[in-house]
């Protein structure tokens, strides 16, 4: 039987989903609160994992390990990384990676960690197109972009700083959790998808945009989660 876990970094991410939770049971390790249901007909657990990509990958193996999650999916929001994505729109990854691997000193590329193999993580193609359809369902009123999501421990907030993350990686939105949770489920084989709303615009604009957005763009991508259960 299908466990789906779903993982938002900050309160904000998991609150709406929290709501429409019928919660069996509430379990708490590694000082998160893991809480285990249904949602929309689905046995889910949901949990908000803390900012950054040690949290994050902590997080996913949790899910993974103790509640042995057939799906994971990361629900939050993020900096655009091109002109064309705007303040409110969805990046369904395709991908992700961690923009702040650098051991090109031993050969490898820059971003790929070090004997895994592979530079990027592969979403799940199912899941990733089940997004994107449920997304034109329940948010008609915003795009929706299927793309690389690169994430880092630093919030992005300088032009010249984005400039180099899309030359070098080619990513349609930039944040702080989703390759480790991407990396996390990949070595674990569990189908995974990132769903980011964006916030801001990740240049000298993202820190007055961030607050005022960052809301609205969370109760998109959480709506697009809920629909998106029954039909895993």
């Amino acid at each position: 039987m299908k466990k789906v876990g779903i993982i938002g970094a900050m309160e904000l991410e998991v609150e709406a989903l929290k709501w429409a939770m019928q919660i069996r049971r509430r379990v708490e390790k590694a000082s998160m609160e893991f809480l285990e249901g249904t949602l929309n007909g689905t046995e889910t657990v949901v949990v908000r994992s803390g900012i950054g990509k040690v949290n994050a990958a902590l997080c996913t193996q949790i899910l993974c390990d103790c509640f042995e999650v057939t799906h994971i999916i990361n629900t939050g929001v993020a900096g655009s990384l091109k002109n064309e994505i705007n303040i409110g729109d969805i990046v369904v990854s395709t991908d992700a990676l961690h923009h702040d691997v650098d051991v090109r000193v031993f050969g490898y590329p820059l971003g790929e960690v070090p004997q895994l193999g592979c530079l990027a993580f592969p979403a799940d193609d199912r899941l990733v197109q089940l997004a994107v359809n449920c997304c034109k369902e329940v948010n008609p009123d915003i795009e929706v972009y299927q793309g690389r999501v690169v994430s880092g421990d630093q919030f992005i907030s300088d032009k010249g700083v984005k400039n180099r993350i899309i030359e070098n990686f080619q990513g349609f939105c930039v944040e702080m959790e989703g390759a480790s949770i991407a990396h996390t489920a990949y070595l674990n084989h569990v189908p995974f998808v990132i769903i980011r709303a964006i916030s801001d615009k990740a240049d000298d604009s993202a820190e007055m945009d961030y607050p005022s957005f960052e809301k609205a763009a969370a109760v998109h991508s959480a709506a697009l989660v809920e629909h998106m259960l029954p039909v895993i």
